[in-house]
């Protein structure tokens, strides 16, 4: 155990992966299966042809220390007799369930190291959510009634929680969680809506979204962002899941693993950084519903996806994903399988207001080789239309050229590939047509500053209320 310390002790400390496989290390002494140097790819999905090099075990480790990271890591060569006891977290879904909760969730938690099961309480693994994304869920919720869960952990939307509390399996479960005393946590309306009717909030003071916070108990409901009462966490909505997840890391993993998932979600500075910053303004405003196009692929960023297509849906932008595969279904950067609308073939010839790229390390690389976006995003720029790009994405910009007297913000990871003089240390830049933004965390900002420029602060503002997010003006 000693010598595996060691070796992961070398490692670059400031990896996340790293830092929850030695966690993991740390708070277990147990001795059963081999770790031997060897890569896998998740088992949720078969989409890489160049895979990230993971520390994996047969046993499907790829949870503990993740797929995705923004630096590759060098094999480590480990033989020894050692058991890493996976966290296994519940994360249940229904017709009508917030997709941003339930992704941002699933996203935060399996990067932090725990096995994440999404479990459909509807007939069908394929479920559509409360803004029409359509999600593939792991499995029923009829597969999980005899195992137990280190989390339960509730999204809300409407109606996707009445179809949560309406599941008598997963009422058993999450009462038999709460008997238990294990952790479980519900977001938005959730807690009103599912865990009140179910009992499970006795004698907790409760948070939720301030829309049902009426139908809790006068003397126990708070109006935090983020409540924890013994084993129950509960959180107010969209614009509150990351604060959410995180504390749920904190509660699975310790304190320096939420730490970690804070840097890893570039949370951990968001306050040293510019909201937003324009150059070269123009009006972006036109006379019919912008239409917006969203191409995604294998390996593509799911909490950016599902969060710009989310929130740019609550203001009624005419929003298509298209599909870079070669079916409709794409797995995203932690394994959420998310159906797209077309497959990019299908629209090569549309016209669209604005094109946005997502990141993610996978996706970007599978982007940039399409002909037919490549095609689309010349014809975008020399018609002084609308694009952006998310986090690392804006790299293809830079390859096709796009990005010439342009200012830009990126990922952290890749600031070293632009000249000093291009990128802005703000989460969201705008130059003319094109905005651009870190990715993660920011994605909100990005996605509401977009209304803005279509709409005006108005709609921007109201949409933001709905999503208990702070906006601002500048």
């Amino acid at each position: 155990m000693n010598s595996i310390m060691a070796t992961l002790s070398s490692l670059p400390p400031s990896n996340f992966l790293v830092t929850t496989a030695a966690a993991a290390l740390h708070s277990t002494r147990m001795v059963s299966s081999a770790i031997t140097k060897q890569w896998q790819l998740p088992h949720t999905c078969n989409f890489y042809l160049n895979p990230l090099k993971t520390l994996s075990s047969s046993s499907h480790i790829r949870t503990a220390t993740s797929v995705v990271s923004t630096t590759e890591i060098a094999p480590v060569d480990i033989e020894a007799e050692v058991s890493l006891p996976l966290k296994k977290v519940l994360i249940p879904i229904g017709y009508g369930t917030e997709e941003m909760e339930a992704v941002i969730m699933v996203n935060v938690l399996r990067q932090a190291g725990a096995n994440v099961v999404i479990a459909s309480v509807e007939p069908q693994l394929e479920v559509k959510l409360s803004g029409g994304t359509i999600l593939v869920a792991d499995v029923s919720i009829s597969e999980c009634s005899d195992q137990i869960f280190d989390l339960v952990a509730l999204p809300g939307g409407m109606p996707g929680s009445v179809r949560l509390r309406d599941s008598k399996i997963l009422e058993a479960i999450t009462k038999k969680q709460a008997e238990e005393k294990r952790l479980y946590g519900a977001i938005c309306a959730a807690p009103a809506v599912t865990l009140l009717p179910w009992g499970l909030l006795k004698r907790k003071k409760t948070t939720c979204h301030p829309a049902f916070i009426h139908k809790l108990p006068t003397f126990r409901a708070v109006k935090t962002n983020l409540q924890i009462s013994e084993e129950l966490t509960t959180s107010r909505g969209p614009g509150t899941c990351f604060q959410f997840s995180v504390s749920l890391v904190e509660q699975l993993f310790g304190e320096n693993a939420s730490m970690e998932m804070e840097k890893f979600l570039l949370m951990d500075n968001a306050d040293e950084v510019s909201r937003k910053q324009e150059f070269n303004e123009v009006d972006w405003s036109v006379d019919h519903t912008p239409r917006v196009l969203i191409p995604i692929a294998n390996g593509s960023e799911d909490i950016e996806v599902v969060t710009v297509v989310d929130i740019l849906r609550r203001a009624k932008l005419d929003v298509t994903v298209v599909s870079l595969e070669k079916t409709l279904r794409v797995c995203g950067s932690h394994g959420i399988k998310i159906v797209a609308d077309e497959l990019i073939k299908n629209v090569a010839d549309s016209i669209f207001d604005i094109i946005i790229l997502p990141g993610g390390i996978n996706g970007i690389d599978r982007l940039q080789k399409s002909k037919f976006l490549k095609k689309l995003l010349k014809e975008q720029v020399t018609n002084g239309r609308k694009y952006g790009a998310m986090s690392s994405s804006s790299s293809i910009l830079q390859k096709q050229g796009l990005l010439q007297d342009k200012k830009v913000t990126v990922h952290p990871s890749i600031v070293s590939k632009f000249e000093s003089n291009v990128v802005v240390n703000s989460q969201v830049v705008i130059d003319g047509e094109l905005i651009t933004c870190r990715g993660l965390s920011s994605s909100l900002e990005f996605a509401l500053v977009i209304i803005a420029k279509f709409f005006g602060h108005g709609r921007a503002k109201s949409v933001a209320s709905g999503l208990v997010f702070e906006y601002r003006e500048r």
